[in-house]
């Protein structure tokens, strides 16, 4: 039941599929609470984390269609233009930014890079919809905690590992301007921003 800031997005990352896809990578991909998502779409997954505690506990959760591999992005060697879709939820920070060109390389023509990421506010338009996350985060706190309790307890899956990030917005855009010419790139409430790259 925990209130979580990157599943509150995966409405949002799933209505970024492109027509007809059928291929996905999800990269950090902890449990599987996205591949699975995705699988329900009809894809066929791809799913990768460094963690072997969450791979596991992905393989043993199940879901028809998806794939889970035990790795580091950084050294594992994707193929080309092979996904229509690939998906990276609150992991980038664990990498270098210049990843994403190796994501980049791996999206089929017309494929999406759809990023969920983390950074520093640099200025007004980061800090204005973070801090005005404040209350309706504190609210999603104490249901979440009302409801843990009514419930036995906290979820007793484990968890991602979680890093602090150096990053700021600032260098994100700066970064995706040049790695990723035409994505986007937009911040959004809960602490997060949206990178959006298709593959021409």
């Amino acid at each position: 039941m925990p209130f979580n800031h990157n599943d509150h997005y995966h409405p949002y990352l799933l209505r970024q599929l492109p027509p007809n896809a059928r291929r996905a990578l999800d990269v950090g991909c902890g449990t599987g609470r996205f591949a699975r998502r995705l699988a329900a779409r009809g894809l066929k997954v791809d799913g990768i984390d460094p963690s072997p505690d969450v791979i596991n506990t992905a393989t043993a959760l199940g879901g028809d269609g998806i794939t889970y591999h035990h790795a580091d992005v950084t050294t594992m060697e994707l193929p080309t233009a092979e996904y229509d879709f690939i998906s990276c939820l609150a992991s980038l920070h664990h990498v270098p930014f210049t990843t994403v060109t190796k994501l980049r390389d791996a999206l089929a023509p017309g494929g999406v890079l759809a990023v969920l990421g983390c950074a520093h506010p640099s200025g007004p338009r980061d800090w204005l919809p973070w801090l005005a996350a404040v209350p309706a985060n504190l609210l999603a706190r104490a249901v979440v905690y009302a409801g843990e309790h009514l419930n036995g307890g906290p979820d007793p899956l484990p968890k991602a590992p979680v890093r602090d990030w150096a990053t700021t917005m600032a260098e994100v855009r700066r970064e995706s301007a040049r790695l990723l010419p035409g994505s986007t790139v937009r911040t959004l409430t809960f602490w997060r921003y949206a990178l959006l790259y298709r593959h021409p």
